[in-house]
């Protein structure tokens, strides 16, 4: 797995931030230190997650039609618009995407991208531009380890997702719309039993639609 990115650390005086799996684990990604390539990331989020188990049985019509419609209606939405039940909802959905983390840097208790990090988000922006990806809808959430108040942790989260989603419409010319930033602060650590572990700071990126079903 990719490691992860997206809050302030009181001893480096950095942040970490990543784009990435959400609660699931996918197997066979690149490592962050190795440089994760356009081209990685690009098969990443087009790839199925994990096999659905045999046992669990496949969303009917009906049920594919709400979820279809559910992540319609995130389009264009600001991130501070979304209940926590609609976040609670795009993180259930989210689980059997495909998705890639992605290790950003930004700076201390700032949601500016730093300049280290600035070759892996280009990566990502080639990614998102290919012809392959484009018009597709995909989630950009931040998380947080569990230093610091709760309120502070939800806030930055949000705005380290919201300056991905910037950073990525301003330079590579991705529609906002297909963008959706969402912010979970320190309530989905990604090792529960260690809440405070730089793993847990990232931000995640998740094919939600492809670009024939997000029109």
């Amino acid at each position: 797995m990719l490691k992860s990115f997206g809050k302030v650390n009181s001893t480096s005086g950095r942040a970490t931030l990543v784009c990435a799996t959400l609660l699931a684990l996918t197997a066979g990604l690149a490592h962050a230190g190795d440089g994760v390539s356009a081209d990685q990331i690009r098969d990443a989020l087009t790839k199925p997650r994990i096999s659905r188990s045999m046992t669990a049985p496949a969303p009917d019509a009906t049920a594919s039609a709400a979820q279809g419609k559910f992540v319609a209606s995130l389009r264009n939405r600001p991130t501070r618009s979304l209940s926590l039940g609609e976040r609670e909802q795009i993180a259930t959905i989210a689980r059997e995407k495909p998705a890639i983390d992605l290790e950003i840097t930004f700076d201390y208790n700032s949601a500016e991208i730093s300049q280290k990090a600035m070759p892996q988000v280009a990566a990502l922006g080639q990614a998102l531009s290919d012809p392959g990806l484009k018009g597709s809808t995909f989630v950009v959430a931040g998380h947080t380890d569990a230093t610091g108040g709760e309120e502070y942790n939800q806030e930055l989260s949000e705005r380290r997702a919201e300056s991905i989603k910037r950073h990525l419409v301003d330079k590579y010319g991705v529609a906002a719309a297909d963008l959706v930033a969402v912010g979970y602060g320190k309530s989905k650590p990604k090792d529960a039993a260690n809440p405070a572990d730089p793993t847990n700071r990232r931000v995640e990126v998740v094919t939600m639609t492809d670009k024939t079903a997000s029109k």
